[in-house]
């Protein structure tokens, strides 16, 4: 009887002990992701992989994880309000982001064309190309001080959210510095473009999803167009970025450092736009269209709109998909 006993202790001593490791096993793996994520000097493998999605990164008919996010100025940006807000074209961007730069003149257009028929939301994640003015948030305070910084850049008139520390939403849809998704009412992905910056894509998907029609294509994708457009904004985007930021691009990637430096040699910059702003908000599209702009509109203060648009699920959906081992993400208040 002893010796049962005896070998019935040890078996359930070696089962706390596989259960504690594999616990520590699993958080140790949570910080090396969370390490990763949090770059602090730009590599080639991370230029390579923001070129392409994966097969397995979400696409239209997939639907995008729960998430609840702050957003700056009061308010939350969550995965259970879609239902009632509206459809959402939610954009990943950064302050240190030359795409990011060059879309946000596009963004601001599209805004004043469907910002009241669509819910804008801009969510900061981690900096594209981080910096001694801008160097890579590790306290979500932090990353709060970029997003509010990153919207007042660009005067952005409509909600900008700010993802966790770790990028739990960015990496859930696959961390590209500026992808765009547009997401229907029930959470399911309708459109998704690689490049915030291809105005032309995004504003031909919002058209077919106020009119209640699905985007065709479903996808937008393609490198050289998009890098072409944001020449004239890697250098505005390194020099803001600060000391540490150039050395890398002429490390990593020393053709666009020279294509940058020469365009800044010449006076070749982005042209200003009313939205634009080196420190402040500057002349936002509010004080341009008056007292009425997108963040009041009923969607973007959290209570009903008169009409709610239900886009319809593109063709081969999958409405119930989630992305397997993809739990909630958001950061605290």
């Amino acid at each position: 009887m002893l010796s049962e006993n005896w070998r019935l202790e040890m078996t359930q001593s070696r089962n706390r002990i596989r259960i504690e490791h594999s616990s520590q096993v699993r958080a140790e793996d949570v910080e090396d992701v969370g390490r990763s994520y949090r770059f602090e000097h730009l590599a080639l493998p991370l230029v390579l992989r923001d070129l392409y999605f994966s097969k397995g990164d979400p696409g239209p008919g997939d639907r995008v994880p729960q998430f609840d996010l702050p957003i700056v100025g009061g308010g939350r940006f969550r995965s259970g309000d879609l239902a009632r807000t509206g459809p959402t074209l939610l954009i990943f961007g950064s302050a240190t982001c030359p795409v990011t730069d060059n879309a946000a003149p596009g963004l601001t257009e599209l805004c004043t064309r469907f910002g009241d028929r669509v819910r804008f939301v801009m969510v900061n994640v981690r900096e594209a190309h981080p910096g001694e003015e801008f160097p890579q948030p590790g306290t979500i305070e932090g990353k709060k001080a970029d997003a509010e910084r990153l919207r007042d850049l660009h005067g952005f008139d409509f909600e900008v959210a700010v993802d966790d520390v770790d990028g739990g939403l960015h990496r859930a849809l696959g961390p590209k510095p500026n992808s765009a998704y547009i997401i229907a009412t029930d959470g399911t992905i309708l459109f998704r473009a690689q490049w915030a910056n291809d105005t032309k894509a995004l504003a031909a998907a919002l058209s077919a999803v106020v009119a209640g029609e699905a985007p065709r294509p479903a996808k937008r994708g393609g490198v050289i167009k998009p890098m072409l457009r944001m020449l004239r904004n890697i250098a505005p985007a390194l020099d803001r970025a600060g000391t540490g930021a150039w050395a890398d691009m002429w490390r990593v990637a020393p053709l666009l450092a020279a294509l940058a430096l020469a365009f800044k040699a010449l006076g070749l910059r982005p042209p200003k736009t009313p939205g634009r702003s080196s420190g402040g908000r500057g002349l936002s599209r509010r004080r341009l269209r008056g007292a009425t702009g997108a963040r009041d509109h009923p969607r973007h203060r959290g209570e009903d709109a008169e009409q709610r648009f239900e886009p319809p699920v593109p063709h081969g959906a999958r409405p119930g998909l989630r992305q397997p081992g993809v739990e909630e993400v958001g950061v605290s208040r």
